[in-house]
């Protein structure tokens, strides 16, 4: 893929980023630069837990997903994004307004990239770190990934 993103490409990871389950979270794509994206969230009722912090599943979640859409920046357009595994590390509760989420690619090559996920919390008084997440995923040609059975899933936009 070139250096910089296409127009188009740009265009469509950003409605692509926001489809199915994470347009029901909320979570929208904010900046997108070769190997980064950065990301937002407005707190809502729904995405607290019991104590009113924000629930840490949102917040990981939020830290998974922009690390695949940070790698969907690197790999040619008819590839796909899976995770293979990532770790999280709360480090202070969410309770503000609104989520940041900042990720980057810190190792990219063949099928496996390595992603890295910042978290902050938009709450009185700033901005505060609330988890880091390691995220490793790994690319894949779209020919080689089954729809799952009973899928409708529309893949004419790829």
């Amino acid at each position: 893929m070139e250096k910089e993103l296409t127009l188009k490409r740009n265009r469509f990871l950003k409605m692509d980023y926001s489809r199915g389950f994470i347009a029901d979270v909320g979570y929208e794509a904010m900046k997108y630069k070769r190997g980064y994206l950065e990301s937002r969230l407005k707190v809502l009722t729904r995405h607290r837990q019991q104590d009113q912090y924000i629930h840490a599943g949102v917040i990981a979640t939020m830290a998974d997903h922009t690390a695949g859409y940070a790698a969907f920046t690197l790999v040619p357009e008819d590839h796909r994004i899976l995770t293979i595994e990532f770790k999280t590390n709360f480090l202070d509760p969410a309770y503000g307004h609104a989520l940041i989420c900042r990720s980057q690619i810190l190792r990219e090559g063949g099928q496996i990239l390595v992603g890295e996920s910042e978290v902050f919390d938009q709450r009185p008084g700033g901005k505060f770190l609330v988890i880091k997440a390691m995220v490793l995923l790994r690319s894949m040609h779209q020919s080689k990934i089954k729809a799952p059975p009973h899928s409708n899933r529309d893949t004419s936009h790829f």
